[in-house]
């Protein structure tokens, strides 16, 4: 077992002199005794083409490096696990606009250090949304050069852009997000069940998915109204604003499954086109999903790694943090989540991501007890549930999240690759070409020490602003390497590949076929 210190190691200051592949080789070739091919774990050796940047060829055990021409860089990671890059399908990198809260530089460098190779920008909270062509070709314009993992893009759903949903489709975003309730930014409005409709009835033959952020307020007396909130929460608090467990009945498990039975009863409009519930939180709403399948509805569910790894019980007062919409719920919905993505192949629940919804650390409103580095310089209630901006912020983080959550449940890590990287890569069209370790495809590669330990600080959040749920735990799994397309990227021991520069690529050749 390592215990991984990057406070001097250099993981967040790049190294002068790189090291990179010999001039006259045209591949690299990576081995390990451990390697999740083709979604099992194998013996593997694994050459790329580094013109291309494509997986060539694969063999089921370790072959030795006097196999290859003399010159061609060689790498035995045994006994370290080889993955396939993660594809993280939901983040939220806020650029242009608001890159104060974060960006594609730090966004994509925070992910290259969890293994994560492939993120999807969400549509919001950038300034324009990707709502429209021109705001996808704003964001596009502001990710050149900036990129150290490959990022692809989603279109945003509001009201009034449907002209808008089939050229973005063909401008190659990756699907669609709407929110059926208030989104927290004025310029992304929540979509009502007309507006709903209408898109699908644009999208229904197009190779896309319609992803939903499924909160509604049900037909309930208690409801908006108590002009003491500054945020308006959806149910008038009832206790202190500053205990989570008030934050917590404000957002209850009706709003999920009444937002979800709300989306399946308009399934039939496109019965083809496949839907998606994002971070899904509440339990209750599984039998509902798992009943549409049934039916043949396309529908599937995500849940997020804080949702898999925070309980409500464990959250101080006033640790907004913690703070996310659907909120972190109580240890035994966090039970039956697991349960429910251990199910042998007929989970409803297909994915897991970060959500990384990041911000200046001022609008979380942290008390001084909490608070580190000045993230209590605000105006405001410190400690406001509801006053705080939601989000949580864990880009890069997830895989050691998952691992040192899920090894005493009995995970193992084809389940992480199955979640992480298979199904993550079919939901956003590219499981031609990222997600798995595949002849044909490209050489995304994240090596895994799975006992090598670390402490959640500074030198460990790459992410633009340090404030996370995660600060101060120590977290089991290490990716000590990160490789894109055959090219190392990110080193736990030299940092990044300062020489060369970010290389990731924008992801934008039109999707071919819906998930």
């Amino acid at each position: 077992m390592a215990m991984y210190d990057w406070s001097s190691s250099g993981a967040s200051t790049p190294p002068t002199s790189p090291e990179s592949p010999s001039m006259v080789s045209l591949i690299t070739v990576l081995v390990s005794s451990r390697a999740v091919v083709a979604g099992g774990l194998t013996a593997a050796t694994i050459i790329i083409s580094l013109r291309t940047g494509k997986i060539t060829s694969i063999f089921h055990s370790v072959l030795p490096a006097s196999d290859f021409p003399l010159g061609t860089p060689y790498t035995d990671y045994s006994p370290k696990i080889l993955l396939p890059g993660l594809v993280d399908a939901h983040v939220h990198l806020n650029e242009p606009g608001r890159t104060e809260w974060e960006g594609f530089w730090t966004g994509t460098r925070a992910a290259a250090f969890g293994g994560v190779t492939t993120v999807i920008d969400m549509p919001l909270n950038a300034i324009p949304p990707t709502t429209t062509v021109n705001g996808l070709k704003e964001k596009i314009h502001a990710a050149q050069g900036q990129c150290w993992v490959d990022v692809g893009f989603y279109g945003g759903i509001v009201p009034g852009n449907t002209n808008e949903l089939k050229a973005l489709v063909r401008e190659g975003v990756r699907g669609f997000k709407g929110f059926m309730i208030d989104s927290g930014v004025d310029e992304f409005p929540a979509v009502s069940s007309l507006d709903i409709a209408k898109a699908f009835e644009e999208l229904a033959d197009q190779p896309t998915t319609i992803m939903f952020h499924a909160e509604m307020i049900p037909p309930i007396s208690d409801s908006v109204g108590d002009l003491v909130q500054h945020s308006l929460p959806p149910l008038a608090p009832v206790g202190p604003l500053n205990e989570y467990r008030t934050f917590l009945a404000s957002r209850p498990p009706a709003f999920e499954t009444y937002a979800v039975a709300e989306i399946i009863c308009l399934a039939s409009i496109a019965p083809k086109l496949p839907l998606h519930i994002v971070h899904l939180s509440a339990i209750e709403a599984i039998p509902l999903l798992r009943e549409a399948r049934v039916a043949g509805i396309k529908i599937t569910a995500e849940t997020c790694f804080h949702y898999l790894s925070l309980a409500a019980e464990n959250i101080r007062n006033g640790d907004t943090r913690h703070k996310c919409c659907p909120p972190i719920r109580q240890q035994a919905n966090q039970d039956i989540l697991w349960s429910e993505l251990l199910r042998d192949n007929d989970s409803v629940i297909k994915t897991v991501v970060s959500d990384h919804s990041p911000c200046t650390p001022n609008l979380k409103l942290l008390p001084l007890n909490i608070a580190t580095d000045g993230e209590s310089d605000h105006d405001g209630e410190k400690g406001d549930f509801f006053a705080a901006w939601g989000g949580v912020s864990s880009v890069g983080l997830g895989l050691s999240v998952l691992w040192t959550e899920g090894r005493k449940r009995g995970l193992t890590i084809e389940n992480i690759v199955k979640w992480c990287c298979r199904n993550t890569a079919k939901q956003v069209g590219l499981d031609h070409r990222k997600g798995d370790l595949r002849v044909g495809f490209d050489g995304d590669i994240a090596v895994f020490d799975e006992d090598g330990i670390f402490e959640v600080e500074h030198s460990t959040m790459l992410f633009r602003n340090k404030c996370s749920p995660y600060q101060g735990k120590s977290l089991r799994g290490v990716v000590t390497e990160t490789w894109l397309r055959g090219r190392k990227i990110f080193s736990s021991v030299d940092g990044f590949n300062a020489k060369e520069g970010p290389v990731g690529r924008l992801l934008l050749e039109p999707r071919q076929s819906q998930a």
